[in-house]
């Protein structure tokens, strides 16, 4: 990337600050800390005085437009380079291209400079029918066709005067296409009006069921939600769907309203003169064979991009939730993998997550060895003192959990709990490299169970270890930039990893990896280091590690635990490059660290402004004795669990004013998935979440939260369940609508959750001023 200089990075950062609401002197400071190499977490939690307080939102935000802005100025450069190197670089010119704000604007501004294959008007310029054009915009009395004929010259290639007018339309037609002020014009324009239409492809009726919502479906471009865009196109790429961008509900008065902007913008009146139909024409194949279908693929790329973000910021919402779900603890648990045919796969970890036993069970179809089955689970619980059963809750979730509360009824001195627990991603994991090394040795059908009893512990460690996207917790996230998700999912874990803070002896590679400044191969070091020197006895001994050197050991102390060390802040989140604070906060004290610890009366008679240096200030400081006062608090919620109803096992089990208990598994933009037990998850629309108003369902539910919920709708046929979490509904048509269902895939766990498209709108065409009602008056005329 381009070096900026100073004045295009001030540029950036005042842009950027009025985004984000701060200032462009904390944005710069954040950029010079990013552009040396700190991460996020560090920089939100570290160096608070130095960005004068940035949150971790808003510097992921800063760093997402850091990026866009960037390379919007190294395009910017490039076009500036190649439009000079043409010698056609006016001064108006420049001044355009250095004042556009957007990619769009810029690339509409280098399209006429912009290298392609001779063009149609490119030849005609040749033949010299430039001035033909030219002519009849500018005395549209001249007859063409006599006006033309001057122009025929068959060595030139135009063979007659109807030949001669082509060149010219096509002259025209090219000019006001690459017209960045008409084009810039007709683009907002048409986002604010455009009408996205869809109709099925001819013939694939049947074949296209899934899609039957969008059949025949209109819907405003500027209100069109994210999912149901993403369906759209979904629908276009499986070539069920044909999508068109009509300028407004009544399209063609749509037309002629954009036919009479391009006729005013080019200065043409329609007024019967000789060549005023001709011009017409012209007018006309520039907007709907050209112009506009430039803008419906620029507009469609736009909103995909913004259906995209929105997707994919829901997908990192869910994750982050699914991530701090809480933890169970260090506690045994004994994990099952549920499977009919194949066997039910179990396995036991200790508290501190070591596999300590394994085994398969077949105790439903076909062999139905439900004793001998509770016989093996009754044996392992004891022997290794099983605290919990975590239960995944795929393919045979309800028989297993009947299994499990089987146990329990007939082995009370078990004193054990069942938990369902969500096992996306499991078989992804079983099969991964990662798998591999730290059970080389296991079948790949076990290491799922061990995952399940895991997550159960600490799902933010195990879930590390699965690719994020294969969670299952987005929402059409097969259908989104894969790069753009990917990072943006990082991100996320990046910064719950972070949040929580990890003890660097008991961590696995993966978890570590997460960790800010700590890169894979950093990570498989500090694990090599401890299985070789035992554990680390302090913060400082991680220096030892290879290649983790002084940056690196700056980036991540502050984010790893040693638990009963040498040094008693090193189980805190207290950065070690701080340590001199705490040293002047105890000797004011006259205390020792492990007195004041958990001491919140003394710390909180503390004033922090006694205790800030030229690097530290009361940020800092107040972030200190906020620590010291809940060492290595967790910030994850304490532990439940649902309980599924007895008898509710399949969806052909439900019945409409049912009143269940059940998780939240995904949350998306038109309400919130619950799994309610039947291996089908229900879904509470938007307008079911609450008796108040509800614009974000994440400000009622998040992945992971126990809700209780009533049956409204059951469709056993289409798969679908409607909920409510408002215990005043009653079932029935007069209902809101179960709307906004997968029209995709179903509403299948795991899978992408779509949406039902709302009622046609009902738009008025555009109004016209009153020169344009005359152009287009004349227009009709003709």
């Amino acid at each position: 990337m381009t070096e900026l200089s100073p004045a295009i990075a001030r540029k950036i950062a005042a842009t950027i600050a009025s985004e984000i609401s701060a200032q462009p002197a904390q944005v710069l400071a954040a950029v010079g800390l990013l552009d040396e190499g700190a991460s996020v977490p560090f920089i939100a939690r570290y160096r608070k005085e130095v960005t004068g307080g940035l949150d971790d939102t808003q510097l992921r935000n800063l760093e997402t437009r850091l990026t866009y802005l960037r390379e919007m100025e190294d395009r910017r450069a490039t076009i500036l380079a190649s439009i000079e190197d043409q010698g056609k670089l006016s001064d108006a010119l420049r001044a355009d291209i250095l004042a556009a704000d957007s990619k769009s604007r810029l690339e509409d501004l280098y399209l006429p400079y912009k290298q392609k294959r001779r063009t149609r008007a490119q030849i005609a310029r040749e033949a010299g029918l430039e001035p033909l054009a030219d002519g009849l915009i500018q005395d549209p009395t001249h007859v063409p066709e006599e006006f033309a004929a001057a122009f025929v010259d068959a060595g030139k290639g135009v063979a007659d005067a109807k030949a001669a007018l082509e060149g010219a339309r096509a002259i025209l037609i090219e000019r006001w296409g690459e017209d960045a002020a008409l084009l810039g014009e007709l683009r907002d324009w048409l986002s604010r009006e455009g009408v996205i239409r869809a109709k099925v492809v001819e013939g694939k009726q049947l074949a296209g069921e899934k899609f039957r919502d969008y059949f025949d479906h209109a819907e405003p471009l500027a209100r069109i939600p994210s999912h149901r865009l993403l369906a759209l196109l979904r629908g276009r790429r499986e070539e069920f769907l044909q999508l068109d961008l009509d300028p407004g509900n009544d399209a063609e008065a749509g037309h002629l309203y954009a036919e009479g902007r391009i006729a005013l913008h080019a200065g043409i009146e329609v007024r019967g003169r000789a060549a005023d139909v001709w011009l017409r024409n012209a007018v006309r194949l520039a907007w709907r064979a050209k112009i506009h279908m430039h803008l419906l693929l620029d507009l469609f790329n736009q909103a995909r991009e913004k259906a995209e973000g929105e997707a994919i910021a829901v997908f990192g919402d869910n994750l982050k939730d699914l991530l701090l779900a809480a933890p169970a603890g260090p506690k045994a648990v004994l994990g099952l993998d549920p499977g009919l045919r194949t066997g039910v796969k179990v396995a036991v970890v200790d508290a501190t997550g070591k596999l300590v036993a394994t085994d398969t069970i077949y105790p439903h179809e076909p062999r139905r060895q439900w004793d001998q089955s509770l016989a093996s689970l009754r044996k392992l619980c004891s022997a290794h003192n099983v605290q919990l059963i975590a239960i995944g809750n795929g393919t045979a979730s309800r028989e297993t959990d009947k299994l499990a509360g089987d146990l329990l009824k007939r082995a009370p001195e078990l004193k054990a709990q069942k938990i369902v627990v969500s096992e996306a991603g499991a078989s992804v994991y079983s099969a991964s490299e990662l798998a591999a090394k730290e059970f080389p040795n296991l079948d790949v059908s076990l290491r799922g169970a061990v995952s399940i009893a895991r997550r159960l512990q600490d799902p933010l460690a195990e879930l590390v270890k699965i690719e994020p996207k294969a969670i299952g917790v987005g929402q059409y996230q097969h259908d989104v930039d894969q790069y753009r998700l990917a990072r943006a999912l990082d991100a996320k874990v990046e910064d719950c990893v972070n949040a929580v803070g990890v003890d660097v002896n008991t961590a696995s590679s993966a978890l570590l990896a997460r960790v800010s400044g700590l890169s894979a191969t950093v990570a498989e070091n500090i694990v090599a280091h401890r299985d070789a020197h035992g554990a680390f006895k302090s913060r400082k001994a991680l220096l030892k590690v290879p290649r983790l050197g002084d940056k690196t050991f700056e980036q991540c102390a502050g984010f790893l635990r040693i638990m009963d060390g040498e040094q008693p802040l090193d189980a805190s989140s207290v950065h070690p490059e701080a340590y001199p604070v705490v040293e002047r906060i105890l000797a004011a004290g006259g205390k020792s660290v492990k007195q004041i610890i958990g001491d919140a009366s003394f710390l909180r008679s503390l004033k922090p402004a006694q205790f800030t240096d030229a690097t530290f200030g009361e940020p800092t400081v107040r972030d200190i004795l906020k620590e010291l006062e809940k060492p290595g608090r967790d910030p994850r919620p304490e532990f439940k669990a649902a309980q599924f109803a007895d008898g509710v096992e399949d969806i052909k089990d439900l019945r409409p004013g049912m009143v269940l208990e059940g998780v939240v598994s995904n949350v998306a933009a038109f309400g919130a998935f619950i799994d309610i037990g039947v291996h089908q998850d229900g879904l509470v629309h938007i307008s079911a979440l609450s008796d108040t108003y509800v614009k974000d369902p994440r400000d009622v539910v998040k992945a992971g939260d126990i809700v209780k919920v009533k049956v409204l709708e059951v469709d056993v046929a289409r798969k679908r369940i409607a909920l409510t979490c408002r215990m005043s509904d009653e079932p029935g048509p007069a209902q809101p609508r179960s709307a906004d269902r997968n029209a995709v895939r179903g509403n299948d766990r795991n899978q992408d959750r779509g949406a039902r498209p709302a009622p046609r709108p009902q738009q008025a065409a555009p109004a016209l001023n009153t020169a344009l009602a005359d152009a287009l008056k004349g227009l009709r005329r003709g």
